[in-house]
């Protein structure tokens, strides 16, 4: 029961695709009944191979499956076209068929393997179909273009690095071999410049000039909890109305459903944030879209960037004295991402404020006191 083929044909049998592998020498193919090819003088569907170009490798019996469940669907859905199997040149598609149509076979290949939901559908949007679009859509994907539409974009950013991840997932779908790693850039979030930051004070005297109620309740819990602009919107509501200053951010968000807790803790009452009051947005829309709402918003009342709000929390939680790692949970990110991004933002009057915070906290450890050599 070692033999990967038997497990992925036995998965198959059990899924009822109707489709299995075959591996003949070194390379794998696709073993089902299909209509005749357009040159075939046959006029009754039979049992026909399709060879997927493909190694028998850990990765390529991978691959392979996924071939399997996407031929099973066309045959299921008599969608099936010779067209897109039929072989082309080395180095090129699999499938002889446009860009175009490969990126459209690609999204429901990508939405098949995971859940269908806004956060789905904005890394969709974002990191790849965006990215696809800057390919010639009419041509059959090969290394040149792909390298073409790479090369074109700046590299060490991180719409290079995006670029590179997207075509080669799109590549690998196609069987297109190309190496985009040298490519790939040295980006890092480390590697954005530092910007200069509200204060405390700045921040919440901006607050009180707010007019619209609504947009005013948005800000105060952008500033007191540190939030992404959309998930002021994806938050317990009822919960924040009864009182209760640690909030919940529920599972439709980007990164899924946390808590998070005040800081300043003042701010909860002084704002007034039980009194829940949202602004006219819709919520069916993505997490990207109502995100941008929030940045429209502040830009036409000519307020800072909402997100240096959230940088702000990150940086006064370290002068709370709360550990980096709860911090970054609390933001929804990893401690390493927390460290790199946000405490970039640290200046030397930062660490200052969270030395004398600790070093003035009587329950901190003792200097060691030598017989003899006691002073003051």
């Amino acid at each position: 029961m070692d033999d990967p083929l038997i497990k992925i044909n036995e998965r198959l049998k059990i899924g009822r695709i109707g489709v299995s592998v075959e591996q003949i020498g070194h390379r794998l193919y696709l073993r089902a009944t299909l209509p005749p090819k357009p040159t075939s003088t046959k006029t009754k569907p039979y049992q026909q191979r399709i060879a997927l170009e493909i190694y028998a490798s850990r990765e390529g019996f991978k691959r392979a499956e996924a071939e399997a469940r996407l031929l099973g669907g066309l045959i299921a859905c008599k969608n099936f076209q010779w067209d897109s199997y039929l072989k082309v040149p080395a180095g090129e598609s699999l499938a002889v068929e446009t860009i175009e149509n490969l990126i459209k076979r690609f999204e429901t290949f990508y939405f098949d393997t995971r859940d269908r939901n806004h956060q789905s559908e904005t890394t969709w949007t974002i990191d790849y179909w965006r990215v696809f679009q800057k390919l010639p859509q009419n041509e059959i994907l090969n290394p040149q273009n792909i390298l073409k539409a790479v090369t074109a974009t700046t590299p060490d950013t991180k719409t290079r690095k995006r670029t590179c991840m997207a075509l080669s997932a799109l590549a690998r779908f196609a069987s297109v071999e190309v190496n985009l790693k040298p490519y790939k850039g040295k980006y890092s979030p480390r590697l954005v410049t530092p910007r200069d930051l509200p204060t405390d004070t700045t921040i919440a005297q901006l607050f009180y000039e707010i007019e619209s109620p609504a947009w005013r309740w948005v800000y105060g819990m952008l500033a007191t909890y540190g939030l992404r602009n959309h998930e002021v919107f994806r938050l317990d509501l009822g919960a924040i109305a009864n009182g209760n200053y640690i909030i919940s951010i529920n599972d439709n968000s980007k990164t899924g459903s946390r808590q998070v807790w005040p800081y300043f803790p003042e701010w909860f009452e002084q704002f007034s944030l039980q009194n829940v009051v949202l602004p006219k947005v819709d919520l069916n829309q993505s997490n990207r879209a109502i995100g941008h709402v929030v940045t429209v918003w502040f830009n036409r009342h000519s307020i800072f960037a909402p997100y240096n709000l959230r940088h702000c929390w990150a940086i006064r939680t370290l002068e709370f004295g709360l550990d980096i790692s709860l911090a970054a949970q609390q933001m929804g990110h990893s401690a390493k991402v927390h460290s790199e991004l946000y405490h970039h933002w640290i200046s030397q009057q930062h660490h200052q404020r969270a030395f004398e915070l600790t070093t003035n906290n009587r329950t901190r450890p003792q200097v060691p006191r030598i017989l003899g050599h006691e002073k003051g």
